[in-house]
């Protein structure tokens, strides 16, 4: 797991920021779908997210994305993370926006803040995302 671990609460906190970030970018077409749930959920379990509790820390992150201000109340702790699990995250972000087959000016936007916010390479984040749209148009 890569939250720490000494802290129940700090881990759920976490993917409640995952989750909230991932919601965000679902959300931020006007359009979230039950496709984009999926990829929030199947994103959460991949970072190591508790099967048994993924439905609650969904409600969690819904309502941490509604209260929330900016999008810096969600990276945060996610800036912190190892690499691989910032571009997972940063791959799911993709897919959620490429599950409708295009990105709006809105999400591509979110996406090149969120580079700088979680120290991502702008290079990077484009490879992430040409792969990821070409994947969504198969």
């Amino acid at each position: 797991m890569f939250f720490n671990k000494k802290k129940e609460n700090n881990h759920e906190t976490g993917f409640i920021k995952i989750g909230a970030l991932l919601i965000h970018a679902a959300k931020i077409d006007e359009n979230y779908s039950l496709e984009e749930e999926n990829i929030i959920k199947k994103t959460l379990l991949d970072l190591g997210a508790n099967k048994n509790k993924l439905e609650n820390l969904i409600t969690k992150a819904k309502q941490f994305e509604q209260d929330a201000n900016q999008i810096l109340d969600f990276t945060k702790e996610i800036k912190n993370l190892e690499e691989s699990d910032k571009i997972k995250i940063i791959k799911s972000l993709w897919k959620i926006i490429f599950s409708n087959k295009d990105a709006d000016i809105y999400e591509t936007n979110l996406m090149r803040r969120l580079a700088g916010l979680l120290y991502i390479d702008s290079k990077i984040m484009g490879d992430i995302k040409e792969e990821i749209k070409k994947e969504s148009l198969k």
